[in-house]
């Protein structure tokens, strides 16, 4: 009985997201039943980790066919930790896009279609952080990637149609490559559940594996913005409406993460292709924070930063270790809180003073003392200020590579601190421009966007007094912000029960055996068989 409720997840979203397109002409109830369904997630989240923290992995069976055959979804540390905490990102997005005023009826904003949208991108990650096997995860991919089109081009103006274009050809090359990997996995083990795979590719020649592990990886690699498969990103997320920006950057590269994750300790356990990973997490963590000085636009300033650190996570799964794997995950928590709240902290920028470019920001610190709070405490996270748990996160990353050692590792060391450094660099640049500066010294100052509303895109500039809403921020907006900046300082005064908690994750994930005991059974298998890392 406990084990049918793995299925709620991705059962709930789409009952939720039916039930928003039957009620279509039924706004109010439209956004209850949405943020009962994301609310509910969150609860069953949180029951699944103290769960599978207690007991181990769970396995369900769908219709009673047993694995390899039918379709098995597995709930363990890591997922139910990802579940947990995309699900808190989920609700407080829904909630901020409800206090922003989402209003059907209008020509330029079709958002009839956004709930169901996200409510179905919500189904697609719960269905990608479950599933026992290839095939599902390829489903749980292509789900939330098809509600992402949708969401990234509400309002169908021509620069988000451009953006959206890009978008979805860089998507739809990588499910091709994510299907080519499927074919050649299934022509070399004729299976798609990833326990069982796990057990057979240990009889496949090692080229031969190392061939489709990269394979994966580059289609895994485009949709976790790894070096030097990310520059779609940059040019894709700032088009779109601050709070499905925000949604974006906090789960959908973490959910590629997951899967470069899942691959690696299960699947393909023999790390050939480590140092090629390291290689990768050094060059996304250098050229995105690079991108990020660059910018004067703080969404494509914080886009750059999102690439720069999803390599601190490609960092920690190298290592192959419990402590370096254990490092990603609190750092995949952390980053998904952080990142999220100030994209929506952008989105309250736009809001109060007209714009989110630089050269048109400052005075914010005086005109708006609350927001530049909500900014700033997620600003010093991110650049790694202690005790905020990016340093935590950081700092385990860093006793990881010690323990690992080579030059690599040390390498890898270094490129983390530059990076810290360089990312409280462009927060601080971001508060001394747009907090702290007077903005009658900013170059554009006195203009504002024409009118920016939840999910259009005018770009049109007018003098700041033609803007009746500059300097309303609603209650709605600022409240879901200031939870994840809560959630986000939560993380830091319990890293000590959260890092165990990642930690036993980790040494899970790493124990092959245990994996494939709960989905396949205990036949044949020998408990306690870990990793092999390549020195």
């Amino acid at each position: 009985m406990l084990n049918s409720l793995i299925a709620l997840p991705i059962i709930i979203p789409a009952i939720a997201a039916a039930l928003v397109m039957l009620l279509s002409k039924a706004h109010n109830a439209q956004r209850a039943i949405a943020l009962g369904a994301l609310f509910s997630l969150i609860a069953l989240s949180v029951w699944l980790v103290i769960l599978v923290d207690q007991s181990g992995i769970h396995a369900l069976r769908i219709g009673g066919w047993d694995a390899p055959v039918g379709i098995t979804l597995v709930a363990d540390r890591l997922s139910a930790i990802m579940l947990a905490v995309s699900s808190l990102v989920l609700f407080c997005v829904m909630w901020y896009a409800i206090g922003q005023g989402l209003r059907d009826g209008t020509e330029d904003e079709p958002v009839a279609v956004f709930i169901p949208a996200y409510l179905l991108l919500t189904m697609g990650v719960n269905l990608a952080f479950l599933a026992g096997d290839l095939f599902n995860l390829y489903v749980g991919f292509e789900v939330l990637l098809v509600a992402s089109y949708v969401l990234l081009t509400l309002g169908a103006s021509p620069s988000r149609v451009r953006a959206g274009l890009s978008y979805v050809m860089v998507s739809m090359l990588s499910s091709l490559i994510f299907l080519l990997a499927l074919g050649l996995v299934y022509a070399s083990v004729g299976t798609m559940n990833m326990a069982h795979i796990s057990l057979r590719m240990e009889s496949v020649p090692a080229g031969t594996r190392t061939a489709i592990f990269a394979v994966l990886l580059i289609a895994f690699g485009i949709k976790a913005a790894v070096f030097p498969l990310y520059s779609w990103l940059p040019d894709s997320y700032p088009t779109a409406p601050a709070l499905v920006t925000a949604v974006f950057a906090g789960l959908l590269t973490k959910v590629g993460v997951y899967a470069i994750i899942r691959a690696r300790t299960v699947l393909f356990i023999d790390g050939r292709l480590d140092h090629v990973l390291m290689w990768a997490g050094l060059f996304t963590m250098i050229f995105g924070i690079l991108g990020a000085m660059a910018q004067n636009d703080i969404k494509r300033l914080l886009s750059f930063t999102l690439v720069s650190h999803i390599g601190y996570m490609i960092m920690g799964i190298t290592f192959a270790t419990p402590h370096g794997l254990s490092g990603a995950i609190f750092y995949a928590v952390h980053h998904i809180l952080v990142q999220t709240a100030l994209f929506l902290v952008v989105g309250l920028i736009e809001r109060q003073a007209g714009s989110s470019s630089l050269r048109s920001l400052g005075s914010l610190a005086y005109t708006a003392p609350l927001l530049a709070v909500l900014y700033l405490i997620p600003a010093l996270n991110l650049g790694g200020i202690p005790p905020f748990s990016g340093f935590l996160g950081k700092v385990i990353l860093v006793e990881a590579a010690a323990e690992r050692g080579g030059f690599m590792a040390w390498l890898l060391v270094a490129g983390a601190v530059i990076t810290s450094l360089l990312t409280l660099y462009t927060m601080i640049l971001v508060w001394s421009k747009a907090f702290w500066r007077d903005r009658a010294d900013a170059p554009d100052g006195h203009l504002a966007t024409a009118r920016p509303t939840p999910l259009s895109d005018v770009q049109d500039m007018v003098s700041l007094e033609d803007r009746a809403d500059v300097g309303r921020m609603p209650v709605g907006m600022v409240a879901p912000t200031a939870m994840l900046v809560a959630a986000s300082l939560l993380v830091t005064v319990l890293a000590g029960p959260l890092s165990a908690v990642t930690s036993r994750a980790a040494d899970a994930s790493l124990t092959v055996d245990t994996y494939r005991s709960a989905v396949l059974g205990d036949a044949g298998l020998k408990p306690g068989r870990t990793l092999e890392v390549k020195q």
